[in-house]
């Protein structure tokens, strides 16, 4: 019975070990100082670069370092919001000639995996084609920078400004831009009714102004991303 209780006894050592290296490690996890929540409004963007369904590589410091206004769609072709703003509505194509001569760059972002709704290169070649869409659709199947900006829906907007005089400071993960904008495209959550106002193109014009943009972020509506 001694030789039976000692070797329980260093099982439940060891047991007791491995299970404190897990927690341990679960913490640092957890804990890891690089980690960073999404930005907020007033906050830096952060760099990336994706590749559109054509084959060129886009990156977000470019834009802002030739001085302009970036705005992020994110994109799934097959969601019911996004086809009431792209197929059943004009509010994207809408809002983006208004501002597509006004140092205004728009890219649309699909942030999701592989084999998932809405996804692959002949799906959103397609889609550009079905629903007019005049700038780039970018690929982001690892879902990276989707869940680095915090996009939770189809369609999420952001609005970027460049500031101009961090320029030199830029690096493949801050890029030298604030965030002016987050929320939704405009003020009308249902399938198929536009809404009355459009936060995006009332933050465009603010910028465009001068202006204190108005609103800054609103929540958010439509298909979740499908990371």
């Amino acid at each position: 019975m001694k030789l039976f209780s000692r070797r329980n006894a260093m099982a439940l050592l060891g047991c007791t070990v491995a299970g404190a290296a897990m927690i341990a490690t679960s913490v640092s996890a957890t804990t890891d100082p690089d980690t960073k929540a999404p930005p907020k409004v007033g906050e830096q963007a952060m760099n990336f670069k994706l590749v559109d369904t054509e084959g060129k590589e886009h990156s977000l410091q470019f834009y802002l370092d030739r001085g302009d206004t970036v705005v992020l769609e994110w994109f799934n072709p097959d969601c019911p919001i996004v086809k009431k703003h792209h197929q059943h509505n004009k509010t994207m194509a809408e809002t983006y000639d208004m501002f597509k001569d006004r140092k205004v760059t728009w890219l649309a972002i699909n942030s999701g995996a592989k084999g998932n709704q809405g996804t692959g290169v002949e799906r959103n070649k397609k889609a550009i084609e079905d629903y007019g869409i005049k700038y780039p659709v970018l690929l982001d199947e690892t879902g990276e920078v989707g869940k680095m900006y915090g996009a939770k829906t189809t369609p999420h907007m952001f609005i970027i400004t460049p500031n101009k005089s961090a320029a030199s400071e830029a690096s493949d993960t801050k890029a030298t831009g604030t965030l002016a904008y987050i929320g939704a495209i405009d003020n009308d959550r249902s399938a198929s009714k536009v809404g009355d106002i459009n936060y995006v193109k009332n933050a465009l014009l603010s910028i465009e102004r001068g202006e204190t943009i108005e609103v800054t972020s609103t929540k958010s509506y439509g298909c979740g991303v499908k990371y």
